[in-house]
């Protein structure tokens, strides 16, 4: 039995200017020790569908319109919110994208990072200061004894990041969601941090689901790929079979933007065009005005996720019907 299950989740933004559908109907399960990998264009609706998982979308303006996310027998989305306490920072943890407005500035590092721990577990406040100090060895901050006791404005950007990193793994929790969290961090340091999740999910058996835009990271980390646009899954699969033989265009189209795969010397592919306005009723396929592929078939209806091999579905109808 999957430890998250999300079905048919739709988070909408009603505003004055219209209503922004976010997140319109996606479903996804993920296995206690699974990597999942989210990637897609900002505003493809990455972190809003983690934000709605974790009750975090504000209402107003944001409603979650249909939908459940049952975790372990709980479903998020309509659960007390004393049962959604009890779940959050402890049993689901995140690592938020923005280290710079993540952390309260009138607080201690202290203060926040063992925050969790004092509020889920019987322990000592020394107790928690000292695995504090340790989950802050862990991820890489020198002379985490001293520095446990300062302010965010005396870390930078990198160094706070890796604060929020340690605030999420100190409780050591089932599910661990990761909005972009070595966005901040140089290249060394990313790979420290990406073999410290890896390892304490081997030792925990956690689940990561895991938000980046980074491709390279997503082919070592990921076990699954889910491919986000407007809203909506248009290609999920196995990370090996999803790079290997990609079907939906706007996937080839991710994988032509690596700089790495380019010719030395050759302009590097973008994507042309811009993402849909989510506040517009969007006729067929959304990708269908920036794909090289679109013809009047896809602009017919909206295109349903169906398998082209076992465990791996793409949302193109060119694709289904074998024209690409």
């Amino acid at each position: 039995m999957p430890l998250l299950t999300v079905t048919d989740l739709r988070t909408w933004f009603h505003t004055r200017s219209g209503v922004y559908r976010a997140v319109d109907g996606i479903s996804f399960a993920i296995e206690r020790g699974e990597t999942l990998g989210i990637v897609g264009e900002s505003g493809s609706g990455k972190s809003v569908t983690c934000y709605s998982l974790m009750g975090l979308v504000p209402q107003p303006p944001g409603r979650i319109e249909s939908g459940t996310a049952v975790f372990d027998g709980t479903d998020l989305l309509h659960c007390t919110p004393r049962e959604a306490r009890a779940i959050r920072g402890k049993r689901v943890a995140m690592i938020f994208q923005d280290p710079m407005t993540s952390l309260n500035p009138y607080l201690r590092i202290s203060e926040q990072l063992i925050e969790p721990l004092l509020i889920h577990e019987p322990v000592s406040r020394r107790d928690a200061l000292a695995r504090g100090v340790a989950m802050l060895e862990a991820v890489g901050v020198n002379d985490a004894a001293n520095r446990i006791h300062s302010y965010p404005h005396e870390f930078s950007g990198g160094m706070r990041q890796r604060v929020m990193i340690a605030m999420a793994l100190i409780t050591r929790p089932e599910l661990l969601i990761a909005d972009e969290p070595t966005t901040a961090l140089d290249v060394t340091v990313q790979a420290q941090i990406l073999e410290l999740i890896k390892r304490l999910q081997r030792e925990l058996d956690m689940a990561v689901i895991f938000i980046t835009h980074d491709l390279g990271v997503v082919s070592g980390l990921c076990d699954r790929v889910q491919v986000m646009y407007a809203g909506r899954i248009v290609e999920t699969g196995d990370t090996r079979t999803l790079f290997r033989s990609p079907r939906h265009p706007y996937t080839r189209a991710l994988q032509r933007s690596i700089p790495s795969l380019q010719a030395k010397g050759a302009a590097l592919f973008t994507i042309p065009g811009l993402p849909p306005d989510l506040s517009q009723p969007i006729q067929g396929c959304a990708f269908a005005p920036r794909c090289e592929h679109a013809s009047a078939m896809c602009l017919a209806g909206t295109p349903a996720l169906a398998e082209s091999e076992p465990g791996h579905a793409h949302a193109c109808v060119r694709a289904q019907a074998g024209e690409i």
